[in-house]
Protein backbone atom coordinates (compact mmCIF):
# COMPACT_ATOMS: atom_id res chain seq x y z
CA UNK A 1 0.00 0.00 0.00
CA UNK A 2 1.37 3.40 -1.02
CA UNK A 3 0.74 6.78 0.61
CA UNK A 4 -1.76 7.60 -2.14
CA UNK A 5 -3.66 4.38 -1.40
CA UNK A 6 -3.64 5.19 2.33
CA UNK A 7 -5.04 8.64 1.54
CA UNK A 8 -7.73 7.28 -0.78
CA UNK A 9 -8.89 4.69 1.75
CA UNK A 10 -8.98 7.25 4.56
CA UNK A 11 -11.01 9.67 2.43
CA UNK A 12 -13.56 6.92 1.83
CA UNK A 13 -13.67 5.66 5.42
CA UNK A 14 -13.90 9.18 6.86
CA UNK A 15 -16.99 9.82 4.68
CA UNK A 16 -15.23 12.69 2.90
CA UNK A 17 -14.93 11.09 -0.53
CA UNK A 18 -18.58 10.16 -0.63
CA UNK A 19 -21.24 9.24 1.90
CA UNK A 20 -24.61 7.54 2.19
CA UNK A 21 -25.21 9.02 5.63
CA UNK A 22 -28.07 11.47 5.94
CA UNK A 23 -27.67 13.86 8.88
CA UNK A 24 -25.18 15.31 11.39
CA UNK A 25 -25.87 12.75 14.09
CA UNK A 26 -25.16 9.87 11.69
CA UNK A 27 -21.83 11.43 10.74
CA UNK A 28 -20.84 11.95 14.38
CA UNK A 29 -21.91 8.42 15.32
CA UNK A 30 -19.91 6.95 12.42
CA UNK A 31 -16.83 8.87 13.55
CA UNK A 32 -17.50 7.98 17.24
CA UNK A 33 -16.42 11.51 18.23
CA UNK A 34 -15.21 14.60 16.36
CA UNK A 35 -12.88 17.23 17.78
CA UNK A 36 -14.86 20.42 18.33
CA UNK A 37 -13.08 23.18 20.24
CA UNK A 38 -13.34 25.51 17.23
CA UNK A 39 -17.13 25.36 17.04
CA UNK A 40 -17.69 27.05 13.67
CA UNK A 41 -15.09 24.87 12.00
CA UNK A 42 -16.35 21.77 13.81
CA UNK A 43 -19.72 22.38 12.20
CA UNK A 44 -17.99 22.61 8.83
CA UNK A 45 -16.22 19.29 9.56
CA UNK A 46 -19.68 17.72 9.58
CA UNK A 47 -20.81 19.72 6.54
CA UNK A 48 -17.69 18.62 4.65
CA UNK A 49 -18.94 15.05 4.97
CA UNK A 50 -22.58 15.78 4.04
CA UNK A 51 -23.04 17.45 0.63
CA UNK A 52 -25.87 19.97 0.60
CA UNK A 53 -25.85 20.49 4.36
CA UNK A 54 -25.98 24.05 5.71
CA UNK A 55 -24.39 25.55 8.79
CA UNK A 56 -27.88 26.16 10.18
CA UNK A 57 -28.66 22.43 9.87
CA UNK A 58 -25.74 21.50 12.12
CA UNK A 59 -26.63 24.33 14.51
CA UNK A 60 -30.17 22.97 14.77
CA UNK A 61 -28.93 19.43 15.42
CA UNK A 62 -26.73 20.83 18.19
CA UNK A 63 -29.45 22.97 19.77
CA UNK A 64 -31.93 20.08 19.59
CA UNK A 65 -29.45 17.80 21.37
CA UNK A 66 -29.06 15.39 18.44
CA UNK A 67 -25.32 15.99 18.81
CA UNK A 68 -23.60 17.09 22.00
CA UNK A 69 -20.33 18.84 22.77
CA UNK A 70 -18.27 17.92 25.80
CA UNK A 71 -14.73 17.22 26.98
CA UNK A 72 -14.21 13.62 26.01
CA UNK A 73 -10.62 12.77 25.11
CA UNK A 74 -6.99 13.97 25.50
CA UNK A 75 -8.63 16.41 26.88
CA UNK A 76 -10.44 18.64 24.43
CA UNK A 77 -13.95 19.36 23.22
CA UNK A 78 -15.61 16.74 21.00
CA UNK A 79 -18.94 16.26 19.31
CA UNK A 80 -20.59 13.00 20.35
CA UNK A 81 -24.08 11.58 20.06
CA UNK A 82 -26.45 11.08 23.01
CA UNK A 83 -26.36 7.32 22.38
CA UNK A 84 -22.57 7.23 22.79
CA UNK A 85 -21.75 9.84 25.41
CA UNK A 86 -22.18 7.71 28.54
CA UNK A 87 -20.21 4.60 27.55
CA UNK A 88 -17.48 6.70 25.95
CA UNK A 89 -17.09 8.89 29.02
CA UNK A 90 -16.90 5.81 31.22
CA UNK A 91 -14.02 4.56 29.09
CA UNK A 92 -12.08 7.78 28.46
CA UNK A 93 -12.77 10.04 31.46
CA UNK A 94 -10.33 8.28 33.83
CA UNK A 95 -7.51 8.90 31.35
CA UNK A 96 -8.48 12.56 30.89
CA UNK A 97 -8.66 13.03 34.66
CA UNK A 98 -5.19 11.54 34.98
CA UNK A 99 -3.89 14.03 32.39
CA UNK A 100 -5.64 16.84 34.31
CA UNK A 101 -4.24 15.79 37.70
CA UNK A 102 -1.43 18.37 37.64
CA UNK A 103 -3.90 21.22 37.11
CA UNK A 104 -6.35 19.85 39.66
CA UNK A 105 -3.52 20.00 42.21
CA UNK A 106 -2.38 23.44 41.00
CA UNK A 107 -5.86 24.92 41.41
CA UNK A 108 -6.57 23.06 44.67
CA UNK A 109 -9.38 20.98 43.21
CA UNK A 110 -9.78 17.82 45.24
CA UNK A 111 -12.57 15.27 45.70
CA UNK A 112 -14.32 17.44 48.30
CA UNK A 113 -14.28 20.56 46.09
CA UNK A 114 -15.56 18.63 43.08
CA UNK A 115 -18.39 17.15 45.15
CA UNK A 116 -19.39 20.62 46.36
CA UNK A 117 -19.15 22.19 42.90
CA UNK A 118 -21.08 19.34 41.29
CA UNK A 119 -23.83 19.73 43.88
CA UNK A 120 -24.08 23.46 43.15
CA UNK A 121 -24.18 22.87 39.40
CA UNK A 122 -26.86 20.18 39.74
CA UNK A 123 -29.01 22.43 41.92
CA UNK A 124 -28.67 25.33 39.47
CA UNK A 125 -29.55 23.26 36.38
CA UNK A 126 -32.15 20.82 37.64
CA UNK A 127 -35.62 21.11 36.19
CA UNK A 128 -34.46 21.34 32.59
CA UNK A 129 -32.62 24.65 32.88
CA UNK A 130 -29.78 25.39 30.45
CA UNK A 131 -27.39 28.02 31.78
CA UNK A 132 -24.26 29.80 30.58
CA UNK A 133 -20.90 29.39 32.26
CA UNK A 134 -21.14 32.94 33.61
CA UNK A 135 -24.35 32.14 35.48
CA UNK A 136 -22.92 28.91 36.86
CA UNK A 137 -19.79 30.80 37.92
CA UNK A 138 -21.97 33.12 40.01
CA UNK A 139 -23.77 30.15 41.59
CA UNK A 140 -20.46 28.57 42.54
CA UNK A 141 -19.11 31.80 44.03
CA UNK A 142 -22.30 32.32 46.01
CA UNK A 143 -21.56 28.95 47.61
CA UNK A 144 -18.04 30.08 48.51
CA UNK A 145 -16.26 28.19 45.73
CA UNK A 146 -13.57 30.19 43.94
CA UNK A 147 -14.45 29.90 40.25
CA UNK A 148 -12.42 32.14 37.99
CA UNK A 149 -10.13 31.70 35.02
CA UNK A 150 -8.71 28.23 34.49
CA UNK A 151 -9.98 27.06 37.87
CA UNK A 152 -13.54 27.50 36.60
CA UNK A 153 -12.63 25.70 33.36
CA UNK A 154 -11.37 22.68 35.26
CA UNK A 155 -14.38 22.70 37.59
CA UNK A 156 -16.68 22.56 34.58
CA UNK A 157 -14.55 19.96 32.84
CA UNK A 158 -14.61 17.84 35.97
CA UNK A 159 -18.40 17.95 35.98
CA UNK A 160 -18.42 16.89 32.32
CA UNK A 161 -16.05 13.99 32.97
CA UNK A 162 -18.18 12.90 35.92
CA UNK A 163 -21.17 12.68 33.60
CA UNK A 164 -22.99 15.48 35.45
CA UNK A 165 -23.32 17.99 32.61
CA UNK A 166 -23.11 18.25 28.83
CA UNK A 167 -23.88 20.94 26.29
CA UNK A 168 -27.26 22.63 26.17
CA UNK A 169 -28.71 24.72 23.35
CA UNK A 170 -26.92 27.95 22.50
CA UNK A 171 -28.39 31.25 23.64
CA UNK A 172 -27.45 33.52 20.77
CA UNK A 173 -23.72 32.93 20.49
CA UNK A 174 -23.37 31.83 24.11
CA UNK A 175 -22.92 28.15 24.98
CA UNK A 176 -24.92 26.65 27.81
CA UNK A 177 -24.72 23.58 30.02
CA UNK A 178 -27.47 21.12 30.84
CA UNK A 179 -27.70 18.14 33.17
CA UNK A 180 -26.70 15.08 31.18
CA UNK A 181 -29.42 12.95 32.79
CA UNK A 182 -32.05 15.50 31.71
CA UNK A 183 -30.59 16.07 28.24
CA UNK A 184 -29.85 12.46 27.29
CA UNK A 185 -32.26 9.51 27.44
CA UNK A 186 -31.14 6.53 29.57
CA UNK A 187 -29.02 3.96 27.78
CA UNK A 188 -27.72 0.51 28.61
CA UNK A 189 -24.28 0.69 30.20
CA UNK A 190 -21.43 -1.15 28.49
CA UNK A 191 -18.87 -3.21 30.33
CA UNK A 192 -15.36 -1.81 29.95
CA UNK A 193 -14.30 -4.50 27.48
CA UNK A 194 -17.42 -3.88 25.41
CA UNK A 195 -16.75 -0.13 25.35
CA UNK A 196 -13.10 -0.64 24.44
CA UNK A 197 -14.03 -3.00 21.61
CA UNK A 198 -16.70 -0.59 20.34
CA UNK A 199 -14.35 2.41 20.29
CA UNK A 200 -11.62 0.36 18.60
CA UNK A 201 -14.02 -0.88 15.93
CA UNK A 202 -15.39 2.60 15.23
CA UNK A 203 -11.93 4.15 15.05
CA UNK A 204 -10.41 1.76 12.54
CA UNK A 205 -13.62 1.48 10.52
CA UNK A 206 -13.90 5.25 10.14
CA UNK A 207 -10.21 6.19 10.01
CA UNK A 208 -8.19 3.24 8.74
CA UNK A 209 -5.57 2.63 7.56
CA UNK A 210 -4.10 3.63 10.92
CA UNK A 211 -1.60 2.27 13.41
CA UNK A 212 -1.70 1.30 17.06
CA UNK A 213 0.11 4.55 17.90
CA UNK A 214 -2.45 6.53 15.90
CA UNK A 215 -5.31 4.95 17.87
CA UNK A 216 -3.63 5.51 21.23
CA UNK A 217 -2.88 9.15 20.33
CA UNK A 218 -6.42 9.88 19.13
CA UNK A 219 -8.26 8.15 21.96
CA UNK A 220 -5.91 9.13 24.77
CA UNK A 221 -5.87 5.49 25.88
CA UNK A 222 -2.63 3.89 27.00
CA UNK A 223 -0.75 1.84 24.43
CA UNK A 224 -1.60 -1.24 26.51
CA UNK A 225 -5.34 -0.53 26.39
CA UNK A 226 -5.25 0.38 22.69
CA UNK A 227 -3.43 -2.87 21.91
CA UNK A 228 -5.96 -4.81 23.99
CA UNK A 229 -8.80 -3.29 21.97
CA UNK A 230 -7.15 -4.30 18.70
CA UNK A 231 -6.48 -7.84 19.90
CA UNK A 232 -10.17 -8.29 20.80
CA UNK A 233 -11.09 -7.51 17.19
CA UNK A 234 -8.16 -8.99 15.28
CA UNK A 235 -10.38 -11.02 12.94
CA UNK A 236 -12.34 -7.90 11.87
CA UNK A 237 -9.45 -6.10 10.19
CA UNK A 238 -6.84 -6.32 7.46
CA UNK A 239 -3.22 -5.77 8.50
CA UNK A 240 -0.41 -4.52 6.28
CA UNK A 241 3.16 -3.59 7.24
CA UNK A 242 4.34 -0.41 5.51
CA UNK A 243 7.72 1.14 6.36
CA UNK A 244 8.00 -1.13 9.40
CA UNK A 245 4.61 -0.01 10.76
CA UNK A 246 1.52 -2.20 10.94
CA UNK A 247 -1.51 -0.48 9.43
CA UNK A 248 -4.98 -1.67 10.38
CA UNK A 249 -8.08 -1.11 8.28
CA UNK A 250 -11.22 -2.45 6.68
CA UNK A 251 -11.00 -2.33 2.86
CA UNK A 252 -13.55 -0.01 1.29
CA UNK A 253 -13.34 0.59 -2.45
CA UNK A 254 -15.11 3.17 -4.57
CA UNK A 255 -16.29 2.13 -8.02
CA UNK A 256 -16.05 5.63 -9.47
CA UNK A 257 -13.14 7.78 -8.36
CA UNK A 258 -14.40 10.67 -10.49
CA UNK A 259 -17.29 11.08 -8.05
CA UNK A 260 -15.02 11.14 -5.00
CA UNK A 261 -14.42 14.41 -3.15
CA UNK A 262 -10.64 14.62 -2.87
CA UNK A 263 -10.16 18.41 -2.90
CA UNK A 264 -11.62 20.51 -0.09
CA UNK A 265 -11.06 23.20 2.51
CA UNK A 266 -10.14 21.29 5.66
CA UNK A 267 -11.31 22.87 8.95
CA UNK A 268 -9.11 23.46 11.97
CA UNK A 269 -8.61 20.27 13.96
CA UNK A 270 -10.45 18.11 11.45
CA UNK A 271 -10.38 14.38 12.03
CA UNK A 272 -8.69 13.90 8.64
CA UNK A 273 -5.56 15.32 10.27
CA UNK A 274 -6.11 14.96 14.01
CA UNK A 275 -6.95 11.24 13.95
CA UNK A 276 -3.32 10.28 13.37
CA UNK A 277 -0.06 10.69 15.26
CA UNK A 278 1.83 10.06 12.00
CA UNK A 279 0.41 12.46 9.41
CA UNK A 280 3.09 12.02 6.75
CA UNK A 281 0.69 10.45 4.24
CA UNK A 282 -1.20 13.72 3.78
CA UNK A 283 1.89 15.75 2.87
CA UNK A 284 3.18 15.91 -0.70
CA UNK A 285 6.31 13.85 -1.14
CA UNK A 286 9.31 16.18 -1.20
CA UNK A 287 7.21 19.24 -0.33
CA UNK A 288 9.18 21.90 1.54
CA UNK A 289 6.52 21.85 4.26
CA UNK A 290 7.84 18.46 5.38
CA UNK A 291 11.07 20.20 6.37
CA UNK A 292 9.41 23.14 8.09
CA UNK A 293 6.20 21.82 9.61
CA UNK A 294 6.00 22.21 13.38
CA UNK A 295 3.97 19.09 14.00
CA UNK A 296 0.70 21.01 14.27
CA UNK A 297 0.17 21.76 10.59
CA UNK A 298 -2.70 19.30 10.27
CA UNK A 299 -4.59 21.18 12.99
CA UNK A 300 -4.77 24.37 10.92
CA UNK A 301 -7.13 25.33 8.10
CA UNK A 302 -5.51 23.52 5.21
CA UNK A 303 -6.15 23.31 1.49
CA UNK A 304 -6.44 19.64 0.55
CA UNK A 305 -5.96 18.78 -3.12
CA UNK A 306 -6.20 15.17 -4.24
CA UNK A 307 -6.13 14.16 -0.58
CA UNK A 308 -2.91 15.90 0.46
CA UNK A 309 -2.08 19.25 2.07
CA UNK A 310 -1.21 21.91 -0.49
CA UNK A 311 -1.66 25.18 1.40
CA UNK A 312 -3.64 27.15 3.97
CA UNK A 313 -6.88 29.13 3.84
CA UNK A 314 -8.76 31.71 5.89
CA UNK A 315 -12.19 33.31 5.76
CA UNK A 316 -13.43 36.78 6.56
CA UNK A 317 -16.78 38.52 6.28
CA UNK A 318 -16.88 41.69 4.17
CA UNK A 319 -20.09 43.54 3.30
CA UNK A 320 -22.09 40.60 4.73
CA UNK A 321 -20.38 38.18 2.33
CA UNK A 322 -17.78 35.50 3.05
CA UNK A 323 -14.41 36.00 1.43
CA UNK A 324 -11.90 33.16 1.22
CA UNK A 325 -8.18 33.82 1.01
CA UNK A 326 -5.87 30.97 0.01
CA UNK A 327 -2.12 30.47 0.35
CA UNK A 328 -0.92 27.48 -1.71
CA UNK A 329 2.56 26.23 -0.85
CA UNK A 330 3.38 25.77 -4.55
CA UNK A 331 2.02 27.00 -7.87
CA UNK A 332 -1.15 25.08 -8.67
CA UNK A 333 -1.96 23.65 -12.08
CA UNK A 334 -5.06 24.68 -14.00
CA UNK A 335 -7.07 21.64 -12.90
CA UNK A 336 -5.92 22.08 -9.29
CA UNK A 337 -7.14 25.69 -9.34
CA UNK A 338 -10.46 24.56 -10.79
CA UNK A 339 -10.84 21.94 -8.07
CA UNK A 340 -9.91 24.49 -5.39
CA UNK A 341 -12.46 27.00 -6.70
CA UNK A 342 -15.13 24.30 -6.57
CA UNK A 343 -14.15 23.54 -2.96
CA UNK A 344 -14.39 27.24 -2.07
CA UNK A 345 -17.89 27.44 -3.55
CA UNK A 346 -18.94 24.40 -1.54
CA UNK A 347 -17.76 25.95 1.73
CA UNK A 348 -19.50 29.23 0.94
CA UNK A 349 -22.73 27.35 0.18
CA UNK A 350 -22.46 25.62 3.58
CA UNK A 351 -21.68 28.82 5.46
CA UNK A 352 -24.37 30.82 3.67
Amino acid sequence: MTDSEIVKTRLINQQIAKTQLMNPQEIVAWMAAMQAQEYAMAKWAIGLRLPGLKDEDVEKAFNDGAILRTHLMRPTWHFVTPADIRWMLALTAPRVSAVNAYYYHKFELDTEIFKRSNDVIIKALQGGKQLTRAILKSALEQDGIIADGLRLSYIMMGAELDGIICSGARQGKQFTYALLDERVPPAKALERDEALAELTLRYFTSRGPATLKDFSYWSGLTMKDAKEGIEMLRSHFVYEVINDQEYIFIPNKSNNEDEMQKTFLMPDYDEYGMSYKDRSAIFMSGDIILENQDGNTASNRMIIINGVIRGTWQWTVKNKAIEISTNPFTVLSEWENQALNKAIKRYKAFAG
